[in-house]
């Protein structure tokens, strides 16, 4: 799109324009309208367009940063196609600071495309996907790590087979944080209902723990102004590591003994299977158990309290 209008429901943008609005997509028990964020910025040039989404777990922050750079910075005159963007998709979650949606405790990352008569999540998920997702040339779900410390990473979610799984993962190349989880995700995820309408889709997971860490939100500017600039959005050459690292699972390490952690690996390196990742204290500080990697492969993601109870999973390895 770009150098023709771009309407999703009532907002309309005009070539060379920026409009920001809201969706009302439901009311609560007293009648207040829900109303979803969504901004079009549609650029004076034809071009592919764009769908972005933050924060469709609630509680993950650094993609909403992310998009309101986007929304902010990019220029209409300078954009060749058109840009969807939706800062907050689970409105209600975000407003209690929690992944599920209080109303129908439903993770709305399992609900697209979603259905015109289910749940809230549904209802919602259905009127982003038919009215802006489905306009897209190239769909990017920014997502977090939750509570856990974890890397920056991008998933593709589609899997082998699928008829976007290769432009996926060149999206996901293209986006450019140099680590890759390969693997089929749930039914549900917008990173794979997208691809099954012929849009290539990734999830870029920008880092661990709630809050808002501006070293992965940056990495998240980046990624998304490197698909702007190498699928001829914006001008300019996009900043892409020569080498990337692609796991296909991600592997928990469990503990035997409970007790206190000291990691002795620090996220993004490289393990072999039988290296000591971290060591188990009792609360005197002596050192109960070794815990060895069963596995070869990236230290992807680490509890973010140091302790843990037998049998509790401390870290995920990403595998090859």
């Amino acid at each position: 799109m770009g150098g023709k209008r771009v309407q999703v429901e009532h907002l309309i943008a005009d070539p060379g324009a920026k409009v920001e609005g809201y969706l009302r997509v439901g009311e609560l028990q007293d009648g207040t309208q829900i109303r979803i964020p969504l901004a079009i910025i549609n650029g004076s040039r034809p071009g592919k367009t764009l769908y972005i989404q933050a924060a469709s777990d609630g509680d993950e922050l650094n993609g909403v940063a992310v998009v309101q750079h986007i929304i902010r910075a990019i220029d209409p005159s300078r954009l060749r196609g058109a840009i969807i963007a939706v800062p907050i998709v689970n409105v209600l979650a975000f407003q209690r600071g929690q992944q599920l949606n209080p109303i129908d405790n439903k993770k709305m990352n399992r609900c697209f495309p979603g259905r015109r008569d289910g749940t809230l999540s549904e209802r919602i998920a259905y009127r982003l996907y038919n009215s802006a997702v489905k306009q897209a040339d190239l769909c990017i779900d920014l997502h977090q790590g939750g509570a856990w410390r974890m890397i920056d990473e991008v998933r593709v979610r589609v899997g082998e087979g699928n008829r976007c799984y290769e432009e996926s993962m060149e999206l996901a190349r293209v986006f450019g944080l140099g680590y890759i989880l390969d693997k089929k995700g749930p039914d549900g995820q917008l990173a794979r209902a997208a691809p099954q309408d012929g849009i290539p889709a990734i999830d870029p997971e920008l880092g661990g723990g709630q809050g808002w860490d501006r070293r992965s939100i940056e990495k998240g500017i980046r990624g998304v102004m490197n698909v702007l600039k190498f699928y001829g959005m914006l001008p300019g050459e996009p900043e892409i590591p020569r080498r990337q690292v692609v796991v296909h699972d991600l592997k928990e390490i469990v503990v035997d003994r409970g007790g206190f952690l000291r990691f002795k690996v620090e996220l993004y390196m490289l393990v072999k299977k039988g290296d000591v990742v971290a060591e188990v204290t009792d609360p005197f500080g002596n050192v109960i158990e070794e815990v060895r990697s069963p596995y070869d492969g990236v230290m992807w993601a680490q509890k973010p309290r140091p302790m843990a109870a037998s049998g509790e999973a401390i870290a995920f390895i990403g595998t090859f």
